[in-house]
């Protein structure tokens, strides 16, 4: 565990399959987790396969017995690891789970789903630790001293982005979402529209843009869905990720303090990610941006104290 009292910590950082390659661990190779630790209280995004580590981490230490785990989507490599999550397991801790759905048993029968026989041979009746599915009341839940609201994003299915608030500092967590989605379906369809309609869903996806900025303008933390390069985003458009220089565009237009590249393809090696972090920082360059740009690396803590 770090030795900050408060922090952000990456356990999984891959996005789609586990990447456990010689060629890929300075980035890492487990899928999306990440940990928020405040004033003792754990705030989990995502459970891949990086909250397996997490789980074997939690259990060394004795402060704490509850976490809170908030899922964006359902897809396995969000999901894969709660299988194998030590605390769910033990008598004595809390582990409370929030994600889409419309109510507590959707969002139960949701992640149950993939500890049935014949995908696993554990069910989820085999956790012994205080399970509570959440419902969050006009898209927003409290968790200590946590302030969280979800957000809808472009990906295949029901899918969030969430924004978290805590000690005066915001953090946005949205692991897959495509944002050039809007774009991509008007250039496919524009030969279908006259002028007028054309003009007129111009006019909605500058107000869907102009609002997503202001949803996380000026926030310190950014944690997005940087998957594709140009040239894979070309092939996979409508697959519900962005390529990293849409991300890089949209931080620095919202005035964000610090982007951190998340979900990368598991197919980049370390090196070509580091490439295309080079690339992002000159774009930040040529565009006299002061935002910061990382990559969100398997590891990394950020001590929240000194955000």
């Amino acid at each position: 565990m770090s030795t900050a009292l408060n922090y952000i910590r990456f356990w999984g950082v891959r996005g789609s399959y586990p990447a456990p390659f010689g060629s890929h661990l300075r980035v890492g190779g487990n899928t999306s987790c990440v940990e928020l630790r405040v004033d003792n209280h754990i705030l989990i995004c995502d459970g891949g396969t990086g909250i397996i580590p997490l789980g074997n981490a939690l259990m060394g230490q004795q402060d704490i017995r509850e976490v809170t785990i908030i899922l964006t989507h359902y897809h396995w490599d969000h999901i894969s690891g709660l299988p194998f999550f030590v605390p769910a397991f033990v008598p004595g801790w809390k582990v409370n789970f929030f994600g889409p759905g419309d109510n507590r048993k959707e969002i139960e029968k949701r992640i149950s789903g993939q500890m049935v026989d014949p995908y696993f041979p554990v069910e989820v009746e085999m956790w012994l630790a205080n399970i509570q599915y959440i419902d969050m009341e006009n898209n927003e839940l409290n968790y200590g001293p946590y302030k969280i609201s979800s957000f809808n994003v472009h990906h295949p299915g029901s899918t969030f982005g969430y924004r978290i608030e805590v000690k005066g500092k915001t953090i946005i967590y949205a692991s897959d979402n495509e944002l050039s989605f809007i774009d991509q379906n008007i250039e496919s369809r524009k030969d279908e529209m006259n002028e007028q309609e054309h003009a007129l869903i111009l006019a909605m996806q500058a107000e869907e843009r102009t609002k997503a900025l202001e949803d996380i303008r000026n926030a310190n933390i950014f944690i997005h869905d940087a998957q594709y390069t140009p040239e894979d985003y070309n092939k996979k458009r409508g697959w519900g990720h962005s390529c990293y220089i849409d991300t890089v565009n949209f931080a620095a237009d919202a005035d964000v303090k610090q982007l951190y590249l998340f979900h990368v393809d598991p197919n980049y090696n370390d090196d070509k990610i580091e490439t295309l972090h080079r690339s992002a920082v000159n774009i930040l360059h040529d565009r006299q941006s002061a935002m910061q740009c990382h990559i969100a690396r398997e590891g990394l803590i950020i001590d929240f104290d000194n955000l």
